[in-house]
C-alpha cells in the first residue's frame, strides 16, 4: 500500500487521525484536551503497522473519556517530583515540624533508594520491596510507614495535578506496625529520677517533665508569663521548635549549615499550641512551684553574671546567656518519662466517649478546672513527694489523722454511665452541668 492509497478526508476539529508517513510509519494523532496556554492538547503515536496504531489512538481516547491520561509537560521522575513538592508545595502550607519529617523521608530514604524511577512508572511493588529493604538494613517499621505516608501524600497531589494518573502507593500495602508495650517507671523510680535532677542545671526542666508529664517543646517554650505562683498552676501555651539554620558565611566554612561558625536560624523560636484542648492549664504540686521560684533566682544570678550577653526573652528554661534552650540538645538529656494521672483515652472509656468526638464532649465539665487542678496537684505532689496539701492540711485543722478510717467513693449516675469521684461537691457538680444539658436524661450521686 502506498500512501496514495490511503482515502483523505478532512476530519472534523478534535477528532483522532491515522496516517502513514513519509517516514513509512503509522502515525495517530489524538485530542485530549487544552494545554495551558489554551492550544489543542494534541498525542501523538507511532507504530510499524496501522493495526498497532489503531489500539493506541483508541486506548488513548478511553483515557480521555476518563479523564485519566496524564497531564503532558515536565516528564518528572520520583526524584524531581518529590524535590519539587516537598520545597515548593508542602512546606509553604505545613507546620514546622510536619515539613522537616517530610524532608527526612523524601532526602533520606525515598530519593536515595527510588528517586531514579520515572513518575508514571513507579509501581506498588516497587514500593513494598523498598520498605523491606530499609527495614532489613536497620530502619525501624515506624521509619518506614512514615516514609509510606510521605509518598502517598507526594503523588496524592501528582494525581491531583494530572502528572498521574493513579497513585501506587494507595495500592502498595504500608509496613506493618507493631505497638511497643509501654512500661511506666514506678514511683521509687520517679523519686530517684527527681533526686538525680536536682544535681545539675536546670534541674526544674526535668522536674516539670516528671510531675505533670509535658512533652518536650511544651516545656522548652514555657515562658514565665505562663507561671502563676500564686493560683499554683502552669499554662501550657506554646511549643518550642528545632531550629533551622542557613550559612551566615556565604557557605565558604564547608561545613553543613548547623555547624556553620556564623550560622542563622531562620525558622521561628516557638508555635502557639494548635488546638484549644493543646492550651491547657496544669495545676502544680507546691513542692514544684517552690523549685520554680528557687530557679528564677537562680537564673537571675546568671544574667547577672552574663551581663551584656544575656538576651532576655522571658523563657523559664535558658542557655546561660538567656537563649531557650536548643531541643536537639536537649534531647540527649531527654527520654520519654512517666505521665502521671489519668489519660485522656482512659476519661473516653470510662465515659464511653468516641476518640473524635471526646474534646467536644469534655467542654462541659470545664468549669471544674480550679478545684480539681489544685486537687490533682496534691495528690501529684503526694505521689513524688510524700506529702498530700489538701488532706494533710484539713486533718491537721480538725486534729486527725489523715489516713481516713472509710474510703467512701462518690459515683454519678449519668444515664446509663457511672463516673467515680473522691470528693462530693465534684460528683454534684457534674450532676447539676449534666442535667442542665441534658434535662431528659436522669442524673444522681451515690455513696
Amino acid at each position: 500500500m502506498t500512501r496514495a492509497s490511503v482515502p483523505k478526508s478532512r476530519q472534523p476539529n478534535g477528532a483522532s487521525t491515522i496516517y502513514l508517513g513519509k517516514d513509512g510509519r503509522w502515525h495517530g494523532r489524538v485530542t485530549v484536551g487544552v494545554k495551558d496556554d489554551g492550544q489543542p492538547d494534541r498525542r501523538h503515536v507511532s507504530r510499524k503497522t496501522r493495526a498497532d496504531v489503531t489500539k493506541l489512538v483508541r486506548v488513548l481516547e478511553r483515557q480521555r473519556d476518563k479523564g485519566a491520561v496524564r497531564k503532558a509537560g515536565q516528564r518528572w521522575t520520583l526524584e524531581t517530583w518529590l524535590t519539587h513538592w516537598v520545597e515548593n508545595i508542602a512546606a509553604p502550607n505545613v507546620s514546622e515540624n510536619t515539613i522537616d519529617g517530610y524532608r527526612v523521608a523524601v532526602n533520606h530514604h525515598l530519593i536515595p533508594g527510588l528517586g531514579a524511577h520515572r513518575l508514571e512508572k513507579l509501581e506498588p511493588e516497587h514500593l513494598e520491596r523498598f520498605y523491606k529493604k530499609m527495614q532489613e538494613t536497620g530502619s525501624a517499621a515506624g521509619t518506614a510507614h512514615q516514609t509510606h505516608r510521605t509518598i502517598r501524600t507526594a503523588l496524592n497531589e501528582a494525581v491531583r495535578r494530572g502528572h498521574l494518573t493513579r497513585n501506587p502507593a494507595t495500592i502498595a500495602k504500608a509496613p506493618r506496625l507493631e505497638e511497643d508495650e509501654v512500661e511506666p517507671y514506678s514511683v521509687e523510680e520517679v523519686q530517684r529520677l527527681l533526686a538525680e535532677a536536682g544535681k545539675h542545671r536546670n534541674a526544674a526542666r526535668w522536674v516539670i517533665a516528671l510531675a505533670l508529664g509535658l512533652r518536650q517543646g511544651e516545656v522548652l517554650g514555657m515562658q514565665w508569663t505562663d507561671v502563676d505562683f500564686e493560683l499554683g498552676v502552669i499554662r501550657v501555651r506554646r511549643g518550642r521548635l528545632r531550629p533551622r539554620y542557613e550559612h551566615g558565611c556565604g557557605d565558604r566554612c564547608g561545613r553543613k549549615p548547623g555547624f556553620c561558625p556564623q550560622k542563622v536560624n531562620i525558622r521561628r523560636e516557638t508555635k502557639n499550641v494548635k488546638s484549644r484542648g493543646g492550651q491547657r492549664p496544669i495545676g502544680a504540686p507546691n513542692e514544684l512551684m517552690d523549685l520554680l521560684r528557687r530557679h528564677r533566682e537562680e537564673q537571675a544570678r546568671e544574667r547577672v553574671l552574663a551581663r551584656d550577653l544575656w538576651t532576655e526573652k522571658g523563657y523559664v528554661f535558658t542557655s546561660p546567656i538567656g537563649e531557650p534552650l536548643n531541643p536537639n540538645t536537649d534531647f540527649h538529656k531527654w527520654k520519654d518519662l512517666l505521665i502521671l494521672g489519668v489519660s485522656d483515652a482512659v476519661v473516653d472509656a470510662i465515659m464511653g466517649w468516641e476518640p473524635g468526638k471526646s474534646a467536644r464532649m469534655r467542654r462541659p465539665y470545664q468549669h471544674l478546672t480550679s478545684r480539681v487542678l489544685k486537687d490533682t496537684a496534691a495528690k501529684v505532689g503526694g505521689l513524688l513527694w510524700g506529702t498530700d496539701q489538701t488532706e494533710a492540711s484539713a486533718a491537721r485543722e480538725a486534729g486527725k489523722s489523715p489516713v481516713p478510717a472509710e474510703l467512701v467513693v462518690h459515683v454519678t449516675r449519668l444515664g446509663e454511665r457511672r463516673v467515680p469521684f473522691l470528693h462530693r461537691e465534684h460528683a454534684d457538680e457534674v450532676v447539676e452541668r449534666w442535667s442542665e444539658d441534658w434535662p431528659d436524661h436522669a442524673a444522681e450521686v451515690e455513696e
